[in-house]
């Protein structure tokens, strides 16, 4: 399918996380035509859905919705979701970025967010949002503060009963909509894509994520929450409030057997603060963390470490080896206690995989840009330019480059902007040196 449409640009954001929004927020402040492309029917990337940042402990959703909302009423930066970006091509001076927008069957120019589409809908599907704990409909919007407030149709759930095309006080619904694509071209772009975490199911030691009460860390967060599945934590499978957690540390870092030896910086510390969240909406729950080496690597990381020992916190030093389904939906984990009481068991209610990060985006076949032997995107100076890479005029921020924490994220995204605004700068510099 041909492109529709061209826009020009001048800087091109590629993901709408908090890195994206930083980057795009610096560049439009001096006066830059900005697009955000982001791959999520919302932008606020994996922030909005945590619960608190560490250590401080603040509301992640009051950082970063500001940040959503100033993004999308600001008049330089247009945003452009549920996207895919398939290429992003140098061509003389300027880059072009092939992009599909997918089918939302909804008109976005006419869904004012009423949401009666999504209330009448009579079809109930596992919602992904809140860890798969809950339901939402097939027609539906994200998440209450889900920007833009833009419904969409879930194709593959639907059942074609066409109550939501009937409520519709604006006919929005069109469920004959196409893919469309469209060109960007821009001078400069900044690659914030993110990261994902690795995938429980690919660790067979730990149940191949089939063992009941035991989860991964964004669906701890959920749990967290205050406006998670259950509004306080409670076992899945069961509904139990539990008395004894565990947290498995390195669960998919530093392992050569999922293909990852590296480390994800960042395990330690949201394990921390979720066992120090816990242990205030549980305070007679016992929490223990199992762990190879503490990294409390940022400023107040290990004082934020102490408080949680001083909490009462457990931390055994030994990596788990196995973990078992046990008796009433309780788990049993096998490890070495490195502190000499050498190999054995316990029994825990719950169990949280601290999964590490793996790259969120492979450049490969779409972008020229060079990855590293750990997949994320290869910076040419890491030391002293931490955002250049090795195509001209595109820049990385964020967990695209490799793991790290959102204060880092934060401050390597108005890097990015940076060295994007210099770029520009140059490049017009020797425009009018030619002309």
């Amino acid at each position: 399918m041909d492109a529709i449409f061209e826009l020009d640009f001048d800087a091109l954001i590629v993901g709408g996380g908090i890195a994206g929004l930083q980057a795009a927020l610096d560049l439009a402040d001096q006066d830059y035509q900005v697009a955000v492309v982001e791959k999520d029917t919302s932008i606020g990337g994996k922030m909005i859905r945590l619960s608190k940042v560490f250590p401080t402990l603040d509301c992640s959703s009051c950082i970063t919705t500001p940040k959503m909302a100033a993004a999308a009423h600001h008049e330089n930066i247009t945003i452009f979701t549920y996207c895919d970006l398939k290429s992003l091509q140098r061509d003389g001076r300027v880059l072009t970025a092939s992009i599909t927008q997918r089918p939302r069957y909804v008109d976005p120019d006419k869904c004012i967010g009423c949401r009666l589409c999504e209330y009448n809908c009579p079809v109930y599907v596992a919602d992904k949002e809140e860890g798969g704990f809950s339901a939402r409909k097939a027609a539906y919007i994200p998440f209450s503060n889900a920007i833009p407030q833009i419904a969409l149709i879930d194709v593959e759930n639907c059942m074609l009963c066409g109550k939501c095309e009937k409520v519709c006080p604006t006919q929005a619904v069109d469920y004959f909509q196409e893919p469309e694509n469209f060109t960007i071209r821009a001078k400069t772009a900044v690659l914030a894509t993110g990261f994902e975490l690795t995938p429980v199911e690919n660790k067979q030691q730990y149940g191949n994520g089939e063992i009941p009460n035991v989860i991964t860390s964004l669906q701890m967060e959920r749990l967290l929450a205050p406006h998670g599945p259950y509004n306080r934590v409670l076992r899945p499978a069961d509904g139990m409030e539990p008395d004894a957690i565990a947290f498995i540390q390195c669960a998919g870092s530093r392992d050569k057997s999922m293909g990852i030896s590296y480390c994800s910086r960042v395990c330690c510390m949201y394990a921390i603060k979720q066992a120090m969240l816990l242990s205030g909406s549980l305070p007679l729950a016992d929490i223990t963390i199992y762990y190879m080496d503490i990294r409390a690597f940022g400023k107040g990381y290990e004082q934020f470490y102490q408080n949680a020992k001083a909490m009462g916190i457990e931390f055994v030093k030994g990596k788990v080896a196995t973990i078992d389904a046990g008796e009433n939906g309780s788990v049993t984990l096998r490890y070495e206690d490195q502190n000499g009481a050498g190999v054995t068991s316990a029994n825990h209610d719950m169990v949280v995989l601290s999964l590490g990060m793996i790259p969120g985006w492979n450049p490969e076949g779409t972008c020229p840009v060079s990855t590293a032997a750990d997949r994320f995107i290869h910076t040419i100076r890491p030391k002293i330019a931490p955002t250049l890479t090795d195509m001209k005029g595109v820049f990385v921020a964020g967990a695209a480059a490799g793991p790290k924490d959102i204060v880092d994220t934060i401050t390597e995204a108005g890097a990015a902007a940076m060295e994007a605004t210099k770029y520009m700068a140059t490049m017009e510099t020797a425009r009018k040196a030619v002309a």
